[in-house]
């Protein structure tokens, strides 16, 4: 049995604790947000919070949430609406796909915890390990930095 936070919410699970991250979120914790892209830890699209941290939950075993807090894209909602962040990738209509967009509003999230006021630079830094193969990333950057305005 292994316990943590998930979305503030007090969980067990007994799952296998090497089984990843990834796969106890979706298919036990039925976390549909959470996204299976390449499978190696390169794309993104699986990107969570381990307190505070983003992770690439593919490759992040289950055990390594023990005792921890973990944060999936809906519990940035706030009072069961969008947050800020969200309601920003909505108003500039930064999805055209839109499978990566949870693993993008996760590391833009981390990034605006850490640095409430970003550059366009900061921006792009952080979410360059964010892979998108549809090319939104211009309405994606501007959604992040009007997150922040």
């Amino acid at each position: 049995m292994l316990s943590f936070k998930l979305n503030g919410r007090d969980i067990t699970t007994d799952a296998p604790s090497d089984a990843t991250l990834l796969w106890v979120l979706t298919d036990d914790l039925k976390q549909h947000g959470v996204k299976f892209g390449c499978g190696l830890s390169q794309c993104g699209a699986c990107d969570v919070m381990i307190d505070g941290a983003v992770v690439r939950s593919c490759q992040t075993k289950l055990s390594s949430a023990g005792g921890r807090s973990v944060t999936t894209l809906a519990g940035l909602m706030e009072n069961g609406k969008a947050s800020k962040l969200q309601q920003a990738f909505i108003d500039e209509q930064a999805a055209q796909c839109g499978y990566c967009l949870s693993g993008m509003i996760m590391t833009a999230q981390a990034l605006l915890d850490r640095n409430p006021t970003p550059t366009e630079s900061d921006v792009r830094a952080a979410l360059n390990g964010n892979l998108c193969r549809c090319g939104t990333h211009t309405r994606i950057i501007r959604a992040v930095l009007r997150a922040a305005a």
